[in-house]
């Protein structure tokens, strides 16, 4: 079963830019479709972006698009969110998560591992 952990999180300033990483161990990264989640105080935890084994098909939410973009490298088994443009209402965990298949990018239940997350907090 693969392990997930997460970084890049902190405190940063509205406008500014994060860049998320998810590391991959004790599986074969390849063979997971990957996803970012969040979830802010108070809120259910939310669909961020989605990506395929080989990153032929991505899937951002659409409230994100244009600002938040998922990437993933497998020879570094690592997955990737650029967030830019940030804004307090991106405060949230941020979670990565995996899954062999999938059918629906924005439902949690078809995700099998997920990671311990990391904050992200941005003030204005």
């Amino acid at each position: 079963q693969v392990q997930l952990v997460e970084s890049g999180g902190g405190l940063v300033q509205a406008g500014v830019s994060l860049r998320l990483s998810c590391v991959a161990s004790g599986g074969t990264f390849s063979d997971y479709v990957m996803g970012w989640f969040r979830q802010a105080p108070g809120k259910e935890r939310e669909f961020v972006a989605g990506i395929s084994r080989t990153s032929i098909s991505i899937v951002v939410a659409d409230s994100l698009k244009g600002r938040f973009t998922i990437s993933r490298d497998n020879f570094k088994n690592t997955l990737f969110l650029q967030m830019n443009s940030l804004k307090p209402e991106d405060s949230a965990v941020y979670y990565c998560a995996s899954t062999y298949e999938i059918t629906h990018w924005d439902r949690e239940n078809e995700y099998d591992n997920w990671g311990r997350g990391t904050q992200v907090t941005v003030s204005s």
